[in-house]
């Protein structure tokens, strides 16, 4: 049995646990297929024993995790599930793409909060996006709340997702 058969057992049989995926597969279809079955984040097994640990400390704290060199990734998957029309052209932040989805709540984000949804799309934790725009670690935790406040999403994944859909990769 492969971990995503695993998941809805481990989930019966602990349904408070978080469930991060630790694997070799760098399949797109493989990540989708793990997030939908539940789990709350995936992780390459080259992951960096710092990185492991803050991984785990997010999900603990009920963040989605997910590698950064997997999050484009998710993002196609998530577009080729939800849309047979192509992506919408790139734009810039200062100008999300019109009438799309989330437009409005992307155009509501102060500058601060849209460098924060960036670092977020790239997969960086909240202590590299404070390390890259010299702030403190806490006023980035505030700026990914008002962000996920104002997309409306509660997940980091589904942030990344709305701003990929509107240019902002």
């Amino acid at each position: 049995m492969n971990g995503v058969d695993a998941l809805p057992a481990l989930q019966d049989a602990a349904p408070a646990a978080r469930i991060l995926m630790l694997t070799v597969s760098e399949d797109e279809n493989d990540l989708a297929a793990a997030l939908r079955a539940g789990a709350i984040g995936y992780l390459l097994k080259t992951a960096e024993g710092d990185a492991l640990t803050a991984a785990i400390r997010r999900a603990m704290d009920g963040d989605s995790v997910v590698a950064p060199e997997m999050m484009s990734k998710l993002v196609a998957a998530y577009r080729g599930a939800t849309s047979a029309s192509p992506a919408p052209a790139p734009a810039t932040s200062e100008s999300p793409v019109p009438d799309s989805p989330g437009a409005a709540a992307i155009a509501s984000l102060s500058p601060r909060e849209l460098d924060v949804l960036r670092g977020i799309v790239r997969g960086a934790s909240n202590k590299e996006i404070a390390r890259d725009h010299g702030i403190a670690e806490t006023t980035v935790k505030i700026h990914v709340q008002h962000v996920l406040r104002k997309l409306n999403v509660s997940s980091r994944v589904h942030a990344a997702v709305i701003a990929s859909e509107n240019g902002l990769l």
